[in-house]
């Protein structure tokens, strides 16, 4: 049995990782660096996570759990994605340009879970049919998690980081008022894109 100070350790190694991680990468992190943000040596580093590879499976492990742990009333990706903490963020937009397993499965798993909530919106009559259910889950999806991975820019052009609550919920609600009122006044734009989609289909 571990004793208390010993979780409690490995929590804050983790922690720290997980802010790094998210600040400068996995390929710009070491575990010196982990071990000296947390307080400890990288010897205690190695010895609760073997690796540089193991405590990044930790890290990938916790942002699972800490998103799958929302309400089960809850369950699409906005809701989901906001109610992480914004270290939690942060490394999600990390692990998503760094292609991790953890982020593949991820964003699989949001993917299918929102594709069964807009699914079951249009089953109580608040959600639009859609001509392709899937492409329409992955394209809502992309476009929540879209100022996470373009953080950077989208904090020059808004003025906060979209890690943060205040600005995450300022671009959600923005896209959410395109969902809900519309953007364009007429559908020559979706004409034009079916009629390209049609021509390519055998």
């Amino acid at each position: 049995m571990r004793s208390a100070s010993d979780l409690t350790a490995r929590a804050r190694i983790r922690d720290a990782a997980l802010a790094r991680f998210g600040t400068d990468g996995i390929a710009g992190t070491s575990v010196r660096a982990v071990a000296a943000d947390a307080g400890v040596s990288p010897a205690l580093v190695v010895h609760h996570f073997g690796s540089k590879e193991g405590l990044r499976q930790a890290c990938d492990d916790y942002v699972l759990n800490s998103i799958r742990s929302g309400s089960e009333a809850d369950t699409e990706a906005l809701g989901e994605i906001l109610q992480a903490a914004t270290p939690v963020r942060r490394y999600l937009a990390r692990a998503l340009l760094d292609d991790t397993p953890a982020a593949r499965a991820l964003f699989t798993e949001i993917v299918e879970r929102t594709e069964a909530w807009l699914a079951a919106g249009e089953e109580e009559g608040w959600v639009r049919s859609s001509a392709d259910a899937r492409a329409r889950a992955v394209t809502y999806v992309s476009w929540l998690l879209a100022p996470l991975v373009l953080g950077g820019q989208v904090a020059r052009l808004l003025g906060g980081d979209p890690a943060e609550t205040a600005t995450a919920v300022r671009g959600a609600r923005a896209g959410l008022e395109m969902l809900t009122h519309g953007l364009f006044t007429d559908d020559r734009w979706l004409t034009a894109f079916t009629a390209i989609d049609e021509r390519k289909r055998p």
